[in-house]
């Protein structure tokens, strides 16, 4: 199969990887073609298969770098008190996931097109970036700062809460986005104070 002019491996293969996360956000995982991928980048169908096995492999590919990226860069230091890593994992949650709404949507929409292999396995990074929030608020429970009946409710809750801004947040809109993270924080932390 004939590579198509400037086709170079260490251009091509980002762009394959942006496409199919444009594509599968816009389009749904199911309804992009390999060929539809191959137009848009601009390679024939056939030079697809010289970066990714298969449509499913580039999707786990994809699920699997947006929860390592996350995991990486989300960091609690924890000598401080869990009200102030409760208020930077807001802040970073937000922050982090208002840059990168195809991954997001992609994140949580497209979960059920995984293999069951595939999908355990960003399921298992899933819980780890849970956990870290459900470690702030067991802290916090056991310092008397909240009043959580279950912490692992209470952190779903949060993340449900605070990865729903993507779907109505843009920039230039009424609020800024450190108006939306006060505004977040503030109901953040009501939900799990007393009183």
């Amino acid at each position: 199969m004939a590579r198509t002019t400037g086709s170079h491996s260490d251009i091509t293969r980002p762009k394959i990887r942006a496409a199919a996360l444009r594509l599968f956000a816009r389009h749904g995982f199911a309804a992009v073609s390999m060929r539809a991928l191959a137009t848009e980048v601009g390679v024939q169908a056939g030079a697809l298969y010289n970066y990714t096995p298969d449509k499913q492999t580039l999707l786990f590919s994809l699920l699997q770098d947006h929860m390592n990226d996350l995991l990486s860069a989300c960091d609690n230091d924890p000598s401080q008190s869990a009200v102030d890593r409760l208020r930077q994992f807001v802040d970073f949650h937000i922050r982090f996931h208002a840059d990168r709404p195809d991954e997001v949507f992609i994140s949580y929409m497209e979960l059920r097109n995984l293999t069951p292999e595939n999908f355990a396995e960003v399921e298992a990074l899933r819980r780890q970036y849970e956990d870290r929030l459900e470690t702030i608020l067991r802290d916090g429970a056991a310092a008397g700062d909240f009043a959580i009946a279950d912490t692992k409710i209470a952190t779903l809750a949060v993340i449900a809460m605070l990865t729903g801004v993507n779907t109505w947040f843009r920039a230039g809109g009424r609020l800024s986005l450190d108006e939306v993270i006060a505004q977040y924080w503030d109901m953040v932390r009501k939900s799990v104070t007393a009183g």
